[in-house]
Parts: structure tokens; sequence; C-alpha cells
């Protein structure tokens, strides 16, 4: 009888033996594939990182705890915050970062029946925060008024793929995120605005509001025959005109509150 060995695993191979082989060889090979598969997760996986520092609980106040880390070689920084009878060790013979857990004299110090705790601290990783961006192109039709020129507002609707406009705003996109302009206040610094619009009125702040030249917190604008004072109130309405009001149009931030300043 001959043997075949394949890597750890062996074979006996005779003629008695054939019909056998095929399949001792599979599960061999088998188990080679899982071993060697299980050796490159482990390599990939993340490893911790070790430091020179250790959090240890210790009772009997800051004096015990000197004593404990002179003992074993530590430098004590004192407590952590507020927590009590915990302390903030420090080995300066430790190397500061290690793949492993040190040993050594120093480590005895997790016997020490004074010591209720001890943990050597690892490298945390910190990654920013921040809010995934959402590359999809917002759907027009998520966000419908009643206004009826609210199809007429094309740099609303740039995003809207029927529509071949370019608008660099992103409306749409505030508004989904909830930036509609509440707790905001904003003046039109103008020929005044009509103050009893009812696409306005609603968010009319006469606090926001004084008219330079009649001294008092009224910006209505002077009335003629030219109608020629009606700047203040449109720029008015794109900031801050009422949405779903079944009028108009709708104000990029029509939860704002506007008021107007007549020079």
């Amino acid at each position: 009888m001959r043997v075949i060995f394949v890597d750890m695993c062996f074979i006996p191979y005779s003629r008695a033996d054939v019909v056998g082989q095929v399949s001792d060889t599979k599960m061999c090979l088998f188990f080679i594939f899982i071993f060697s598969t299980l050796e490159i997760c482990q390599s990939l996986a993340p490893r911790n990182v070790y430091t020179n520092h250790w959090a240890v609980r210790i009772a009997g106040g800051q004096e015990e705890a000197d004593k404990l880390a002179a003992k074993y070689g530590y430098n004590n920084y004192g407590q952590i915050g507020s927590l009590e009878d915990h302390y903030h060790f420090h080995h300066s013979r430790v190397v500061r970062r290690a793949a492993f857990s040190t040993r050594g004299a120093h480590s005895f110090i997790q016997m020490d029946p004074k010591v209720d705790w001890v943990q050597q601290q690892l490298v945390k990783q910190r990654v920013k925060r921040y809010i995934k961006s959402d590359t999809r192109s917002p759907d027009p039709n998520f966000i419908h008024f009643n206004d009826p020129k609210w199809s007429n507002m094309w740099y609303i609707h740039c995003t809207d793929k029927n529509n071949r406009c370019r608008s660099e705003m992103n409306i749409l996109a505030a508004w989904q995120r909830g930036y509609t302009g509440k707790n905001v206040v904003v003046t039109i610094l103008d020929d005044g605005i009509e103050r009893n619009h009812p696409d306005l009125a609603q968010n009319y702040d006469q606090l926001a509001s004084y008219d330079v030249n009649g001294n008092d917190h009224d910006p209505t604008p002077r009335y003629d025959s030219s109608n020629e004072n009606k700047h203040g109130t449109r720029c008015a309405g794109e900031v801050a005109a009422v949405a779903n009001n079944s009028h108009c149009i709708v104000g990029i931030a029509y939860n704002a509150h506007i008021g107007g300043r007549l020079c």
C-alpha cells in the first residue's frame, strides 16, 4: 500500500481504495480551503491597538491609588472625570502602541486585592459625523401646493426632468430637509410692502417693518396711477408668500416672518 500526503491529510491508496480516494481528496481539500479562508479573514479583520494607559478602580481614595501606582511602576494621572474611585494610570516603559496587551511586572496590578478592576486602554478611531448627501433628484411630486402659480415657478421645478432650466438653489431639497424659514425674520428694504396682501398677511411682522418717510411702523407703499411702488411687495412674496393658501405663489421661505422698510 502507498500513502499519498495532501498537506496535513493523508489518503491511503490501493486498488481497493480507488473509489474512496476521490471523495477523501475532495474532503481534505475542502478543509484546507476552510482553514485558509479563516486565516485570510483573521488577517483582514481590524486589530485592537493597545496603549500604555490604564483605567483602574481602587477603593481608598487618591492616596491609596498613588501607592499602588508607585508599587507597579505607574504614574497616577488622577481621577477619571467624575467617576469616583476610578483613576488614570500611565506606564512610561510600556510601548505607546502595541498590537497585543502587554505583559510584565506592571501587569501584576490586576491581581492586587486592593484593585477592583483594571483595563488597558485601546486606541479609538474617530470618524467625522455628517449627513449623507442624497444624490438622487428630489421627486417633483413629493411636494405640491395648491397655489395657482405653483407650477409656473420654474426656479423651484428645475429638478423636474420635464424642465430644461438650470438652478443651483436646490429649493425642494431644502424643504424636504425642513428648511422653510421657520423662526426666521426677513425685512425687505425697498419701496414698502402691502402688509394686508392675502399672500403676506399671515407672515407679516410689524416689528420688522418701518416707514422712514412717515416715521412709523406702517410700510404700506404709496399708491399712484402708475403703480410703480410694487417692487418691495413682489420681493416680499418671493421670500415669504404663504404656502398652500390657494392664492398666487409660494415663498421660498414660506414659514418666515416678513417685514418691510419703506425708504
